[in-house]
């Protein structure tokens, strides 16, 4: 809250803030209780369906708990077990999820931005055409791994089917070790509609001044590529990039759908974030040991987030011009 202040002849000299802290919050309120109302939805959002399981989660991953009986204080035992009993399947578990993010990270970013390029030029019926590669994108993440599940299935999928018509064996698909995860990969790469609506938003950004005077000075195609759009692009790059580390070690719906809700054969598709979920709800539950295996992946997540921000000087703004 502003209050005035005079000097002592009674004139008014200025105004400085209250010093009374309830008083400035109220003073804040009251002059922006029409954004906060706004706002309001997606604060409470934020606060009980993020905010409060965090906490909760977190109090519970130092306890033996199933989520129906008392809490057994267990100290830091549902850290450390990771390390120690469940060595094996945590690792393997962990050794899935880099695999599949190494490969899927770059390919998902190269690929989309090379769709970006191709849809950014200027021909006929490309808007329609940008249209047919976003709609997978729309699609809900069940229904996505229940038309792949239904198209790879092994004895009706109509993958098979138009296989076996060109003359050549039945694709295992899920059903084996070596092709479940290249599968997984591969389907993955029809959801790059989401990647290049954000890549021509970006293309669109750079000054067509730097193209032009590229073109004067006689650069190629390939330095306009490489001295512009891409540097201009270097935001968008770090974007998606931050995004898809995320992402992709969150894995989780798609892979849980399509494989029926197995972890694949041998576990080759046996996830993070599929290991807390068998953990937390299958057999004999262990909610205690699931939380403490979800604030293990917040921190490997926090932990490459922080590196790639450290080493983020590639990324040019146009303020720093």
């Amino acid at each position: 809250m502003i209050e005035y202040y005079t000097d002592v002849y009674g004139n008014v000299r200025g105004k400085r803030k209250s010093r009374n802290p309830l008083k400035r919050i109220g003073g804040y309120f009251k002059r922006n209780w029409v954004g906060l109302l706004l706002v309001s939805p997606v604060l409470l959002g934020i606060l009980f369906f993020t905010l409060v399981p965090m906490v909760s989660s977190l109090y519970d991953s130092f306890f033996k708990y199933d989520g129906i009986t008392e809490h057994i204080w267990n100290n830091f035992a549902n850290f450390t077990r990771p390390f120690t009993d469940d060595r094996e399947e945590f690792f393997k578990a962990i050794s899935v999820t880099f695999l599949y993010s190494i490969i899927n990270i770059p390919l998902t970013m190269v690929l989309g931005y090379a769709l970006a390029l191709f849809l950014n030029q200027k021909l006929k019926g490309i808007k329609i055409i940008r249209m047919l590669y976003y709609l997978p994108v729309v699609i809900p993440t069940v229904i996505y791994g229940l038309l792949w599940r239904n198209f790879t299935n092994l004895e009706y999928g109509l993958g098979n089917q138009i296989i076996t018509s060109l003359g050549l064996k039945p694709f295992p698909f899920f059903t084996s070790k070596n092709t479940a995860m290249a599968t997984l990969i591969f389907l993955n790469l029809f959801g790059l509609g989401g990647n290049m609506v954000l890549w021509i938003a970006s293309l669109n950004n750079i000054p067509k001044e730097l193209y032009e005077a590229a073109e004067i000075e006689g650069a190629g195609w390939g330095t306009k590529t490489f001295r512009i759009t891409i540097p201009m692009c270097s935001p968008m790059i770090f974007y998606n990039l931050i995004m898809g580390i995320i992402g992709s070690l969150q894995t989780f719906g798609n892979v849980f759908v399509m494989t029926g809700g197995t972890p694949g054969p041998k576990n080759s598709l046996l996830f993070y974030v599929m290991k807390v979920y068998y953990t937390a709800f299958s057999g004999s539950p262990e909610i205690g040991y699931a939380s403490a295996l979800s604030w293990i992946l917040f921190v490997i997540i926090g932990i490459f987030t922080l590196i790639v921000f450290r080493t983020s000087k590639w990324v040019f703004y146009g303020e720093d011009a």
